[in-house]
């Protein structure tokens, strides 16, 4: 599926479209720091053979249009921690915002919306949890969530987070205070995983567990079911 172009108020920017074979709901999946990579549009292109509109948005274009890495050597580390330095949140957010109105446009899509991210996009997540009107939202293995815990009272849509109890970007210490902090919110469902590192859902990444990804896909699955319709 070729890039479709998103505008924004100061810009265009491309996105990676996976359409089903009929009328579906929309699912924005939000990238990783390593950009719109094959890992990305293959999350996108599995989601599209569920029935689900799935749509990536290049989040660093206003850094570096089209960048597609991966975590297979220390120079794209590099270059991928780099552009996460320079990333503008508060501009992200509005991006993501752009592009859930853009998917919920698309002809065939019904409007139920949403949100799925990884990593950075895991955070990312959590904040259109806070901020957007979408149905409802999956974070995998979010990063700094432990420092957004104040905006919780705004999410009021159901929101599902995995966390890998590993996780060499997020804290034990970390971990506890979201596990903590979000345990009686009405809408949070988290689900835990023993063993396993950051970015265990990653296809052919240095860390990831089938095990773990299969589950956590199992889960994800019948909570988009149980609220997409």
């Amino acid at each position: 599926m070729p890039d479709v172009t998103i505008s924004s108020s100061d810009g265009e920017f491309s996105a990676y479209l996976a359409t089903p074979g009929s009328d579906g709901p929309g699912i924005l999946v939000i990238q990783e720091i390593f950009g719109v990579n094959k890992d990305m549009r293959d999350h996108c292109d599995r989601l599209a053979l569920q029935g689900y509109f799935a749509l990536c948005p290049d989040l660093f274009w206003r850094q570096e249009p089209g960048v597609q890495i991966s975590d297979k050597s220390e120079e794209e580390w590099a270059r991928a921690f780099d552009l996460f330095q320079g990333f503008d949140v508060e501009l992200g957010v509005v991006d993501l915002k752009d592009s859930l109105e853009y998917l919920r446009n698309l002809d065939g899509c019904t409007g139920a919306m949403a949100t799925m991210g990884f990593c950075l996009g895991g955070k990312l997540v959590y904040l259109m949890a806070c901020r957007s009107n979408a149905d409802c939202n999956v974070s995998y293995y979010g990063v700094g969530l432990d420092e957004l815990l104040q905006q919780a009272p705004q999410i009021t849509k159901p929101t599902m987070l995995h966390i890998a109890e590993e996780d060499e970007f997020v804290s034990k210490e970390a971990q506890s205070k979201i596990n903590e902090s979000l345990a009686n919110h009405p809408c949070v469902t988290i689900y835990n995983y023993p063993g396993v590192n950051h970015a265990f859902a990653r296809h052919n990444g240095v860390h990831y567990d089938e095990a773990a990804a299969t589950l956590a896909g199992e889960r994800t699955r019948q909570f988009l079911e149980a609220n997409l319709g």
